[in-house]
This record gives structure tokens, sequence and C-alpha cells, in this order.
């Protein structure tokens, strides 16, 4: 069946491997030449912008030979030049890869780019942000991000930002929300046409991007808090409230997004449909999607690359989805928000 998945991370994966392309990749989850074969109707390419380099143990003024010196955690930080070059790299990737691939694959940032891509069966590539950090608190950097084909903004990773704050662990913490330039800046991308993602956001985040944006946005990586406690999963309130907006919540295939106990690093196709079920009963039909997180994720994984969300689909159908359904969970739902808002 066709899908469209809202979330891989093979940009970085790719630069990491130093290819020039995603057209052909080894120990990956997605390429383009799978992706065409797979039968995938779009898949959202991720530039994923760490801002905290390896965490590192400091002992200043002690020697480090002594065994009574007292050790302290300190975090390391990409500056802006950094984490441009990091956006940078990707882009290039994805530019190579529309070029070198025209035949399979094509850049596609409105419905109708989507449509016409199909028609010549070509996978649209939808090139996304994860992190709003490159922003940098400035509105034209927002601009220029749509003019290069951005067209969906994840607000932030795991850490704080110019858009707000990240999911925690603190109750405080995660009560947070957008910052001002955060609340102007969601206004100005639901006016351009850029979708506004709340996967990786504070719950004060994600309640705040409910009061201002009026049409879907999507929680395109994430699962039920419900089900798997993960603070990166949505509670059932913010189901049903990105139902009434008519977002939708992709789909995560990572086991501690999944599981009940965050230590289980099986991801099963059994607790995928478990999930879709809750998001079905709570939020309807048209709010479920697909946002595997491929290339992002690791451990024990029944579905391991593009090649066998076929998986999904005929597991989905023995437990008593009808077609029409499953076509919305795989691919139509979030057609439907790429036609109300790119």
């Amino acid at each position: 069946m066709n899908y469209i998945d809202m979330h891989c991370d093979t940009l970085a994966k790719a630069v990491e491997q130093k290819k020039e392309t995603a057209k052909k990749l080894e120990h990956t989850m997605v390429d383009a030449e799978r992706l065409h074969r797979c039968g995938t109707k779009a898949q959202f390419f991720a530039m994923f912008l760490q801002q905290k380099k390896e965490e590192n143990w400091s002992d200043p003024g002690h020697d480090p030979d002594d065994c009574r010196s007292e050790k302290r955690k300190i975090s390391l930080w990409y500056n802006g030049a950094e984490i441009e070059k990091q956006m940078q790299d990707m882009y290039a990737v994805y530019q190579n890869t529309m070029e070198n691939c025209a035949d399979i694959i094509a850049p596609a940032c409105t419905y109708e780019d989507l449509q016409r891509n199909w028609q010549q069966k070509k996978v649209s590539a939808f090139l996304t942000v994860e992190n709003g950090c490159v922003v940098d608190g400035k509105m034209e950097h927002l601009e220029q991000l749509y003019q290069m084909g951005v067209r969906l903004i994840t607000l932030t990773w795991n850490d704080d930002n110019c858009f707000g704050h990240p999911h925690a662990k603190d109750a405080g913490r995660m009560q947070l929300g957008l910052t001002p330039f955060g609340k102007e800046a969601v206004t100005y991308m639901t006016e351009r046409g850029i979708l506004v993602d709340v996967s990786h956001l504070s719950d004060g985040g994600f309640y705040d991007v409910a009061e201002l944006v009026k049409g879907p946005f999507v929680a395109s990586h994430s699962n039920c808090r419900e089900l798997a406690p993960a603070t990166r999963n949505l509670t059932d309130d913010m189901i049903r409230i990105l139902a009434e907006h008519g977002g939708v919540c992709g789909l995560n295939f990572y086991p501690p997004f999944l599981n009940t106990d965050p230590v289980d690093k099986v991801s099963r196709i059994e607790r995928m449909c478990e999930h879709v079920k809750h998001l079905v009963n709570v939020g309807g039909i048209e709010c479920v999607g697909i946002g595997t997180d491929f290339d992002g994720i690791e451990g024990n994984l029944e579905i391991a690359d593009c090649m066998e969300m076929e998986k999904l689909f005929d597991a989905l159908q023995k437990k008593g989805f009808c077609e029409d359904d499953i076509e919305r969970i795989a691919y139509k739902n979030v057609e439907r928000v790429i036609r109300e808002v790119m």
C-alpha cells in the first residue's frame, strides 16, 4: 500500500556516512531507491539540528590523579555557524538527491506538487527542519527556510531554543510554553504555509500552538502517553485537541515511545496497532498518520526499514480496520493536511 511518512533522519545519516546523495545507502532504513520500489507516496526528510555536543566531565583546578577530585559535568554547545553548517550539509545531500534521482523522486512544496509527482510515478520529498534553533530568533531566517523549500518545522528538539521549551521529565519545565518570538513565528508559519510540528515540544508549548493555530498542525513522530509514558508522547487531551484542529499524529516506531516499560527495546507491530487503536478511539480515524522516525531510532525493530511497511498495514487489516481506514492512516490524512496547509 502507498504511504506518506512524516519523519525520517536519513539526511543526517547520509552526511555521517560522507555520502553526496541518498540515492542508495547502506546501513540505513531509507534511501531514494527503496522508497520508490516500495511505493512511497511521500517522504518528509528532516534536517536534524543538534545544539549540544557530547557532555564531558571536567576537573578544573584539581589533580586528575587525585581520587578525591570532585568532577562536574559540563555541556558543550555548537555555535550558530556550526549549526548552520549542519543544515547546509544535509541540504546539499537533499539537493543532490533530487538532481541525481530525478526519475524516481522529486521535491514537493505544495499539494499540487504531490499530485503531479504521483502522476509521474515519483516519490515526493518534503524538506523539513527538526529543531528551530537555526532560526535564531530572526523572522528573516524563517523566510530563508521557506525559500529553501522547507515546509515543516519541528519547533524544538531536546533543548531550549528561540521558539520555546522541549518536553521534559520535570513537571515544572514541562509546563513552560513558547517564547514571545515563538508565538510570533508560529503565526508567521501558518500564514506562510509552513506546517507546525509539536513533536519534541513541551506540554505548555503544545497548548500555546493549539491556541495560536486555527487550522491543522501535526505531531509528526509521536505516540500515546496513555500507553507509553515517554514525555515525547501525547496525552489524550492533546490528541483530542490535535484532532479538533484537523491535525495528525504520526506513529513513531521507536521502542520507548511504544512500550510501557522504557527499557523494553523491541519495536513490535502489535504495539503499533495498539497505539493506532488508541489514537482512533480518542481522536478519530482522521488524526492518525505515519511518522516512523526511520534512521533516527534503534532497537529490535519488527519493521526495520521502508521496504517492510506493508507488515503494519497487513496487521491493521487483521485487527479489523477496513481498507478505507488503512488508506487514511497510510497517506490520506496527511495528504489532507498538506492540501489545507501548503
